[in-house]
């Protein structure tokens, strides 16, 4: 297990600095375990064929992180903002849950038309879209006690790809819509006070991790209950699931009652420290040779998806959330946590906002939606579809 952890940090460090190194990474965001633990896991999947060796890791870690990451996760949802974003939030959420359901029937269908395992098609689905890495890696070891064989490994490539494609036309879609509609009169100075009063939550304190890792500890506790109850159901949900429910109940008790404080702040760091290591052992436990039989239609169903992630940008995301020049920002954004990550839909925004003009409501709505429903939305329709087959 200390093995396993320490090999996974080398990969961590050996894949930052490769980053700093090769600036076309750090441009699309891609995490540094990924691009460490793919360096590692070609090297793995060469010595393999050789008849080298093969490694055997202890993965205990990796589902203790997934958990408190996870767990991290639930504390960001905070139903104040949601209710304080008003008809623009609850309109940019409907169309995440609309784009979920989008991806998985699309991969379900088209896993049937080529004559593979839903379940095949479900690791090209949002799981590895909306859901990124952190999902992909939650999702694979479930899909795998399916019978699903290779279903880390076929997320995670298909995460990568996801990465790379949402960033990559994200900025496109946001500068032709700017430029075809004329949207620069649009823009609208707007009051960015709720912004400022939720950024204030985060703020750190060397102080306060100490209480935060026990708030995580009770949400994770309390949550193995709540995943006992859930199991009780007949459906296969992930482990985290119960914590992130337990984890999102503790953050609205303090919002509304203000009888005790979450260390936001801390809390995402902790959970962020997790997810890189999550990360780093998913990363260096991955057998691409179990890929080669699903190359072909991996490839056709990820196409499929980045056609449907530009459809539903252009069309869907732009006129429903106004047509205006924030909508285009919106749309540029969608493209990066709709198949990457939320950093990656931060990073389409800014390159259209340096070049063009600034927006506020994109800056507000994004991160609310990517970093604290829709993993928590997505996890509830993949579970779903999962117990479909």
């Amino acid at each position: 297990m200390y093995q396993t952890l320490a090999l996974a940090v080398v990969v961590l460090v050996f894949g930052a600095n490769l980053k700093k190194q090769i600036k076309l990474l750090e441009k699309f965001c891609i995490p540094s375990p990924v691009v460490g633990g793919i360096v590692f896991a070609f090297i793995s999947c060469i010595l393999y064929k050789l008849n080298v060796l093969e490694f055997s890791f202890d993965e205990t870690l990796k589902s203790i992180c997934m958990m408190v990451f996870f767990t991290s996760v639930g504390f960001n949802a905070n139903l104040k903002i949601l209710k304080s974003g008003g008809i623009n939030l609850v309109l940019l959420l409907v169309c995440v849950c609309v784009l979920i359901v989008f991806q998985n029937s699309l991969a379900v269908a088209l896993a049937n038309l080529l004559n593979v395992s839903p379940l095949v098609g479900l690791s090209a689905g949002s799981i590895s879209m909306v859901g990124g890495h952190g999902t992909a890696g939650a999702f694979g070891p479930v899909l795998e006690d399916f019978g699903m064989e290779g279903s880390t490994t076929l997320c995670t490539a298909a995460a990568t790809f996801g990465l790379v494609a949402g960033s990559l036309m994200g900025g496109p879609i946001g500068r032709k819509l700017i430029i075809k509609h004329d949207l620069l009169k649009t823009v609208k100075s707007q009051n960015q006070a709720e912004l400022k009063e939720e950024q204030s939550k985060y703020r750190r304190s060397a102080q306060r991790y100490s209480t935060a890792a026990f708030q995580l500890a009770i949400a994770m506790g309390l949550g193995t209950l709540v995943s006992t109850l859930l199991s009780k159901t007949g459906m296969t949900f992930p482990s985290y699931i119960g914590a992130m429910i337990i984890a999102a109940i503790m953050r609205n008790i303090c919002e509304y009652s203000s009888k005790y404080e979450v260390h936001m702040g801390e809390i995402r760091d902790v959970g962020g420290i997790c997810l890189s290591l999550f990360l780093g052992i998913a990363m260096i436990t991955l057998k691409l040779w179990q890929l080669a039989s699903l190359a072909l239609p991996l490839v056709i169903l990820l196409c499929a998806q980045t056609l449907l992630m530009f459809l539903f940008a252009y069309y869907v995301v732009f006129n429903v959330m106004g047509r205006d020049y924030d909508a285009a920002v919106l749309s540029a954004g969608v493209c990066g946590f709709g198949m990457g990550a939320t950093p990656n839909a931060m990073a389409n925004m800014q390159a259209l906002t340096h070049r063009y003009a600034p927006a506020v409501k994109p800056y507000l709505l994004v991160p609310i939606i990517g970093s604290m429903f829709a993993d928590f939305i997505n996890s509830l329709c993949i579970t779903f579809f999962i117990n479909q087959f």
